[in-house]
């Protein structure tokens, strides 16, 4: 099954109903640059999720899923042989922290943007994870309303994807 996330919305094959969801606070774009704030036009597989068991109960869905903990970070520097990985920390390149003080990490599912192998500069962290309350843009992720994500990893199956579209 393929999802779309779009300016319209996330939609659901089968179902009438469009989520409201969050995408690049620069856009959508096809060419895909570190730090450019859009989203990257494409179809993307679901490869796992991450959750912090502290602000709340682990997902149900059909994929590998890993408890956030506290050292857990992703690394976004281009020049790092671990580009676009999870990382432990400290780590001495640049990163973005999962276990964050905000809510937006509390559900995140990592699409398969970038990974197998993972270009420098061709953009990391394209995450599924937790809208801001006024869906404000991301950095390029898309973002749901927590019990919207959680509807779509309940029914997402190994293989599906999501298509980022105009």
């Amino acid at each position: 099954m393929i999802f779309t996330a779009s300016p319209d919305g996330f939609s659901i094959p089968g179902y009438d109903q469009i989520f409201p969801c969050a995408l690049g606070k620069n856009g959508l774009i096809k060419d895909k640059r570190e730090g450019d704030n859009a989203s990257p036009i494409g179809v993307w597989k679901i490869i796992r999720v991450l959750y912090r068991a502290d602000k709340g109960s682990k997902p149900i869905c059909n994929f590998p899923i890993q408890e956030i903990q506290t050292d857990d970070g992703w690394c976004d520097s281009p020049e790092h042989h671990l580009y676009n990985q999870q990382v432990k920390l400290p780590f001495e390149a640049s990163h973005e922290e999962l276990f964050r003080k905000d809510n937006i990490y509390d559900i995140v599912v990592v699409l398969d943007h970038n990974l197998d192998p993972a270009v420098p500069y061709g953009g990391s962290a394209i995450f599924m994870h937790i809208a801001r309350d006024n869906y404000e843009g991301t950095a390029g992720c898309i973002a749901l309303r927590r019990d919207h994500l959680e509807h779509i990893l309940s029914i997402a199956q190994p293989g599906d994807a999501i298509e980022i579209k105009f």
